[in-house]
């Protein structure tokens, strides 16, 4: 099967094309730094699987990239590896197009039976995770947000909300905003507190259903 690895840190995508590669029904095509790159990746290469890093600041975030991925090469399954364990990731996840989801912890016998199972039209869920997603689909939805966030947060908010959301650090925001970390994180913890949030994942969550992230 031909794969394409995308992931931000190079030594990452070396490690794992090594062991990749050593298999004898696996081969690594293509590699790609963040979501952008992976999508023209598999454009060019049109490989079976995917193997999408969840979070590639400062560039588009695996989270992103997925959905439109899925829809313009629906061929292509896509295995997110990641070091977030959150449960409203992993219902995003599968949303957005996904076929699995493997912790970058897990053992090499995880990541290559994960790859096996989505190759042959499976879905590949660590079992922690997967009785949170049991949890996800039969609980009421009582977190929902009802307001707008264009009539809540002031300009400046509007605009370091998404960046935050998409995986961008204090300072990536400052750079791209020309201004102040303090201004960020102050920001920040106002954006949190009108919106009721308590972490980044609920963030995510936020941005996702208000359609406030592109690709």
């Amino acid at each position: 099967m031909k794969i394409v690895l995308a992931d931000d840190h190079a030594i990452v995508r070396s490690g794992f094309s090594m062991i990749l590669n050593f298999q004898s029904d696996m081969e690594v095509v293509g590699t790609a730094a963040d979501g952008i790159e992976a999508y023209t990746m598999v454009a060019k290469c049109k490989p079976d699987i995917l193997i999408m890093d969840l979070s590639m600041p400062p560039g588009e975030s695996g989270l992103i990239a997925t959905g439109k991925i899925k829809e313009d090469h629906p061929d292509t399954k896509i295995l997110i590896l990641t070091m977030h364990d959150d449960e409203e990731y992993l219902f995003h996840i599968l949303k957005s197009g996904a076929s699995g989801y493997v912790l970058k912890n897990a053992p090499d016998e995880e990541l290559l039976l994960a790859i096996r199972t989505i190759h042959g039209g499976g879905t590949y869920i660590h079992p922690k995770m997967a009785t949170s997603l049991v949890r996800e689909f039969i609980k009421k939805d009582t977190t929902s947000q009802t307001e707008d966030p264009f009539e809540i947060l002031t300009k400046r908010e509007l605009e370091i909300l998404p960046l935050v959301a998409k995986g961008y650090g204090n300072k990536e925001v400052a750079e791209k905003l020309f201004i102040s970390v303090k201004t960020v994180e102050a920001n920040k913890a106002k954006i949190m507190e009108k919106l009721n949030l308590r972490s980044r994942p609920e963030l995510v969550q936020y941005a996702l259903k208000k359609k406030m992230l592109d690709f």
